[in-house]
């Protein structure tokens, strides 16, 4: 039985130093960073819809149905209540929230992505191997399933 005298030296142990640094490593990963701000504009963004559905177009719902407070509708069932004027404020919110990441992110990255994407190369010619049947490539002089050895191509007429 070995007894470790220095625990930096022992296999499986990280030193503190080591793990700080890669622990640094990984918050400062490009994908991490982008994450985090992407949190937090979204939710920014969040709020801001939120804000322009409650103020704006919620009073002009409500102003059609001839509700002035349209957060405040309700109905009950049993003393329980059920907040309708809250949930399609929600309702409201996650359409336009959905439709803004649709058509400023969803729709270009489709298109960017259709317009840089690359060309399939053509595959490359083939013929059947006369002893096994099997596909090889058509400048071949032995079969790779059957080892059999195969007539060149220019002499087939192939080129």
């Amino acid at each position: 039985m070995s007894v470790v005298r220095n625990a930096a030296h022992a296999p499986g142990v990280a030193r503190a130093g080591g793990l700080g640094r890669e622990f640094r490593d990984f918050i400062l990963r490009g994908n991490v960073v982008d994450l985090a701000v992407a949190v937090v504009i979204g939710a920014a963004f969040g709020g801001v819809v939120q804000a322009l559905v409650k103020d704006l177009i919620t009073p002009l719902i409500a102003a059609v149905g001839g509700r002035p407070d349209f957060s405040k509708i309700f109905f009950t069932v049993n003393k329980s209540q059920f907040l309708l004027g809250d949930f399609i404020n929600t309702l409201v919110s996650f359409l336009i929230i959905a439709a803004v990441i649709f058509f400023f992110v969803v729709k270009p990255v489709n298109t960017l992505l259709t317009r840089f994407k690359p060309t399939p190369d053509q595959p490359a010619p083939t013929r059947d191997c006369p002893y096994c049947k099997s596909s090889v490539p058509a400048d071949a002089t032995r079969c790779a399933f059957c080892t059999s050895e195969l007539t060149p191509v220019d002499t087939l007429g192939l080129a």
